[in-house]
């Protein structure tokens, strides 16, 4: 086992004892999380929402830091929905001022651990002062390979496929008969990007929320009751090792490792 992971998950803890149950060899190589929770989090402890949403980006730390070090190539957090709107005018504008901080604050972590940001959702609407941190990180970042980071923000997963049709409508160079799958794929906001192997949502929620609708349509799902503030490392092993126990067949009589007879 690599010192990069023997000094995180350290040896004689529980997530060193879950770490050694997973298969490095077959990881997912793009996992997705809904984080869900800081709410009920806050409203549990006595606390305002915000304080659910300032507890809930600690744990973005500790998994896009346990990512990296596992290997996982991609990973998309589900930060702020275009429903997200309609939540009280201050609480959303705490919520952008945060994120804000937060850019700011670990915008030399994602460079120095060579780190890449990526935004996917419908910029025009994000506030300009946060828009411009984003765009300034992934321009400083644009260039790092050891992971890609996708947050989504102003996101919806039916207003992604309705710009993307935009999109191709606009293009005018496309007929109907040259449309399929992978044609439309690449007007999607996560152009380039592989489909998440693995989703992952907290709170216990069984729904996907209008997130990555097309992307997701043969991920592995894994829901956990655990609230996204309390989410931490040993959680995203516990996923992998679920994920690391099912058979993906994609549609097939056999598992995609074994390959069609």
């Amino acid at each position: 086992m690599s010192k990069i992971l023997e000094e995180y998950f350290r040896p004689g803890t529980e997530e060193h004892a879950l770490l050694e149950q997973v298969d490095l060899g077959r990881l997912p190589c793009h996992v997705a999380v809904i984080m869900d929770g800081n709410g009920r989090w806050a409203k549990a402890r006595g606390l305002g929402r915000v304080e659910g949403h300032a507890a809930g980006a600690e744990s973005v730390h500790e998994i896009v830091e346990a990512g990296a070090r596992l290997g996982i190539e991609f990973l998309t957090l589900f930060a702020f929905s275009r429903e997200n709107w309609k939540r009280p005018r201050q609480e959303v504008r705490r919520l952008w001022q945060l994120l804000k901080d937060f850019i700011k604050k670990e915008d030399k972590l994602l460079v120095e651990n060579d780190l890449r940001l990526r935004i996917i959702g419908r910029k025009e609407d994000i506030p300009a002062p946060v828009l411009r941190e984003l765009e300034r990180v992934e321009a400083e970042t644009r260039s790092n390979r050891r992971m890609t980071v996708v947050v989504a923000l102003n996101y919806g997963g039916r207003a992604e496929l309705v710009d993307a049709a935009r999109r191709i409508l606009e293009n005018g160079r496309i007929r109907p008969g040259d449309l399929n799958e992978d044609v439309f794929a690449r007007y999607l906001d996560t152009a380039g990007l592989p489909d998440p192997d693995l989703l992952i949502r907290t709170s216990g929620e069984l729904r996907v929320s209008n997130f990555l609708l097309w992307q997701i349509a043969y991920s592995e799902i894994w829901i956990t009751p655990v609230l996204w503030p309390d989410f931490r490392r040993r959680h995203l092993l516990e996923a992998v090792i679920d994920y690391q126990r099912r058979d993906r067949r994609f549609g097939d009589i056999q598992s995609a490792s074994k390959g069609a007879s």
